[in-house]
């Protein structure tokens, strides 16, 4: 199936094409990120997405001793562009690195300060999520998933180039997607209230689920007994489904709006809004394990499952909007001891003598090999922690982005990040291409994006 599926993928040669400008996404061969939306005189959009890859031997030498980020948006056709990074053991360091002008002077540039790669054809609005294909696919493919309604799928080339096989789209901003444990199909989750499966065989997408709200996140689960795909809404319940039927196996309510989730079997995390948490066991059928008094005291933004020495889910990483992630363990053997939070993605920063910018933590990603993990913040930066050791490993240069999400690839050897306007500046910053006075529904809210 694995290979039907590489086969199948293989045999687009562009599944969606570059606009006239050369709109596109990075990646690079060091440490990276990628996709830069970047708002020209507030009035144009552009975006970028990149990678990096790093020595798999030592994970924390490769974080200390490069990195790369995203590219440079110079048009209103938002043309992306990044550079290739350096080796190992090269003469530069992998951090801070500056570019070049047109006219031959160095000049820092603050949409790609690191020079990676880009990816080609980026989506044409912010990107909300990222994944990798599962180690049962040969090779290595990237889905994102976009405000301009669309799911995008590249193959990443071991020489560092991306290649554009395929897309689909929804009629509402995608919020987030998954893989199928075979990698033959990719799960999707939109604003327009609907679940999408898609198959890569044939390139086609029939809705599987349905809620009353945005679906907000969306999983697959493979247990011994049964497979299903799970997703959580805006309408207060998390809902399980056989592809194969059009009613929810299962319908569990939430305290409230799901915000964010995460699912390695046998566990899964939902957080909602008011700061609610709930732990999930799926064996035999999914069910309520434990309700959790969250650590953080303000909006829940993303959480990721980490994994014990045994490889088994042991606890969370839960991050909010108040630039601070808490590591919570399930079952720790002294929670006041084990468990932590601590501060992140914040101006100057642990400095609490002097006044702090603080910002938003928009995703976390656990390294699948060493256990280490990065966050990924509104202040436009990427950070890469040791959660055993307490440590803070490596912070890249500032973009002038946000940095809206990121995952790993399945051996930890590419590392993706989407550089794009997350809304944390409202409103305001925002560029609507058909209509002044248009008016989306969020939550039980409305903005107008004039």
């Amino acid at each position: 199936m694995a290979a039907s599926v590489a086969s199948a993928l293989t045999g687009y040669t562009s599944g969606f094409s570059s606009d006239a400008s050369g709109r596109s996404l990075t990646i690079l061969g060091s440490l990276s990120q990628g996709n830069v939306l970047e708002l020209l005189c507030y009035t144009y959009r552009c975006l970028q997405l990149t990678l990096s890859l790093f020595s798999s031997k030592c994970f924390i030498r490769c974080v200390c001793t490069h990195s790369a980020q995203a590219s440079i948006c110079d048009t209103p056709g938002a043309v992306l562009r990044a550079r290739a990074k350096m080796s190992l053991f090269g003469t530069t360091s992998g951090f801070g690195s500056g570019g070049t002008s047109m006219f031959g002077s160095t000049t820092t540039d603050n949409h790609n300060p690191m020079k990676d790669i880009e990816v080609t054809s980026s989506p044409d609005d912010s990107i909300g999520c990222l994944s990798f294909s599962p180690p049962t696919l040969p090779g290595n493919f990237l889905i994102a998933g976009s405000w301009a309604n669309d799911v995008r799928c590249w193959e990443v080339q071991d020489s560092g180039q991306t290649i554009p096989k395929a897309q689909q789209m929804h009629t509402g901003p995608v919020l987030d997607v998954c893989w199928s444990d075979d990698g033959s199909k990719v799960f999707t989750a939109s604003c327009d209230k609907t679940a999408k499966m898609w198959d890569l065989n044939s390139n086609q997408a029939i809705q599987i689920a349905q809620h009353d709200a945005p679906v907000k996140t969306i999983h697959w689960i493979k247990a011994p007994n049964y497979s299903c795909v799970m997703t959580g809404s805006w309408d207060k319940t998390l809902k399980f489904w056989d592809t194969r039927s059009s009613n929810p196996m299962m319908v569990l309510q939430l305290p409230e709006r799901c915000y964010c989730a995460d699912v390695i079997y046998p566990m899964a995390v939902v957080a909602t809004a008011e700061r609610g948490l709930i732990v999930y066991q799926l064996e035999n059928q999914p069910s309520e394990f434990r309700r959790i008094e969250s650590p953080l005291k303000h909006q829940h933004r993303c959480v990721a499952i980490f994994k014990d020495k045994q490889n088994k889910p042991t606890g969370f990483a839960l991050g909010s909007i108040e630039g601070r992630v808490a590591i919570h363990y399930i079952n720790p053997p002294n929670p006041a001891k084990d468990n932590f939070t601590f501060k992140c993605h914040r101006s100057n920063g642990t400095n609490t003598s002097a006044p702090q910018d603080i910002y938003a933590v928009n995703g976390i990603a656990f390294h699948p090999v060493h256990g280490t993990l990065a966050t990924v913040g509104s202040d436009g930066r990427f950070s890469f922690w040791d959660k055993d050791a307490r440590t803070k490993l490596k912070t890249s240069e500032q973009l002038d982005q946000p940095i809206s999400a990121c995952c790993f690839n399945h051996n930890g050897n590419i590392f993706a990040y989407a550089s794009s306007y997350d809304w944390s500046k409202a409103c305001c910053f925002s560029y609507v291409p058909l209509s002044l006075n248009t008016t989306w529904s969020v939550g039980q809210k409305s903005w107008n994006r004039l």
